[in-house]
């Protein structure tokens, strides 16, 4: 990828999947509106073929904040297909896109803070921000180094908190990815090609506080964490496979 955008011409759209989230709606639309200090960041809300209130919840706050947009995905098809098509309503008109969760264990300021880097860095299209928390339960921990050394075995390349967030790139990252996951292991996906396509990571610490209103779609005791581990080795396996064995240096 070259290195072309200045800063005139950069702006950033950030998709925020939301599946079941109607009580973390308003607050989350309420912590943007405190943190954004700029005209060029758009917020998608996708609701994820959510079966609570979420669209009425969307449709009647969204409209009241200039920097929100709102996209409807009919019927739930994963995590990262949610993700994925909000991408695909951002990337035609802004230069950088990425995402977060709606949970509010990240804080929307992570956002700017990881689009300041960008800037800083001059807006190269090959710079990406990936969070790397903090303030996580001990047993969160364990489970996320258990699974980085797997994953850093396997593919033979680092990978280290896989599924921290926020995630924020150029768009020209997104148009090269090939039949990206539909679920939990986009984020394995997207950090593996970074790596593979040596891409500027950087790492921005971020506080994992607990969530606010709601339940965890897929960590909810130890059978998720189970069935978390299957599915996502079950795709490392895939994507070695697929690539033949190609390593990272």
């Amino acid at each position: 990828m070259t290195q072309t955008d200045s800063h005139a011409s950069s702006n950033l759209g950030v998709a925020i999947p939301c599946y079941n989230e109607s009580d973390n709606i308003p607050l989350i639309l309420e912590r943007f509106k405190d943190v954004i200090d700029r005209d060029d960041v758009t917020v998608l809300l996708v609701d994820n073929g959510s079966t609570d209130d979420s669209p009425d919840i969307l449709a009647e706050h969204v409209a009241r904040y200039e920097f929100a947009k709102t996209y409807r995905v009919p019927e739930n098809q994963g995590y990262g297909y949610g993700i994925l098509e909000g991408l695909r309503q951002l990337e035609n008109e802004h230069t950088y896109i990425g995402w977060t969760h709606a949970d509010m264990q990240t804080d929307p300021a992570d956002i700017l803070k990881a689009y300041k880097i960008i800037r800083d860095k001059g807006c190269q299209e090959n710079t990406y921000v990936k969070g790397l928390r903090h303030g996580r339960s001990l047993a969160d921990n364990f489970f996320t180094c258990g699974m980085s050394v797997f994953e850093t075995c396997l593919l033979q390349t680092g990978l280290w908190d896989i599924n921290a967030q926020p995630n924020i790139f150029h768009r020209s990252f997104m148009r090269s990815w090939q039949d990206p996951p539909h679920d939990f292991s986009l984020d394995l996906y997207v950090l593996y090609q970074a790596k593979k396509q040596d891409l500027d990571l950087v790492r921005l610490d971020v506080v994992f506080p607990p969530r606010i209103h709601g339940e965890s779609k897929w960590n909810t005791g130890l059978g998720a964490k189970w069935k978390f581990i299957k599915r996502t080795v079950s795709f490392s396996l895939e994507l070695k496979k697929r690539l033949g064995g190609e390593t990272v240096g």
